[in-house]
């Protein structure tokens, strides 16, 4: 996908208002913050932690599932006011009707706890990507406060 750059949750860190997510590609990080609830969905996700019983995002993937649907792929399209858009992409195909997509408007924190848990790809519209600020230095001074200093975990960590 040419237009799509390909990226992958490298850092969930905890701060005074919730969590930041950080977002890259190998060579780049970007930024944004979401609930602590959301958060720690997506950390015990990454980190293979299995609750007791379903949480809301897994709710979400058993219906869909029951109705013959997955999850294709999400997109981080757009952001305005500093507030970033995602579309989530579904392919549904089940007896009653032909394969169908659908493409739904989500918080890019919701599309990360789901695809984190189905394994679908979070893509970022390379003209969006290209736009926004490299954070791996936040990153690095974040994990270094924290006290995870250079040499810190390369996935998820709140």
């Amino acid at each position: 996908m040419p237009n799509l750059v390909r990226v992958e949750p490298i850092a969930l860190l905890p701060t005074q208002a919730g969590c930041a997510v950080f977002l890259g590609d190998g060579t780049k990080a970007i930024v944004f913050y979401i609930d602590p609830g959301v958060g720690a969905s997506i950390n015990a996700s990454l980190s293979g932690q299995l609750p007791p019983r379903p949480l809301t995002h897994d709710l979400y993937l058993l219906t869909l599932e029951a109705f013959g649907a997955k999850v294709s792929r999400a997109v981080i399209v757009s952001m305005a006011d500093e507030v970033y858009f995602a579309r989530l992409i579904l392919e549904a195909e089940n007896e009653i009707m032909e394969r169908k997509i659908i493409e739904l408007d989500a918080r890019p924190s919701d599309c990360l706890a789901v695809v984190v848990r189905c394994g679908a790809p979070l893509y970022v519209v390379r003209e969006l990507w290209e736009s926004l600020e490299d954070m791996s230095s936040v990153l690095a001074e974040m994990r270094e406060s924290a006290g995870e200093g250079e040499g810190g975990k390369d996935h998820p960590s709140v």
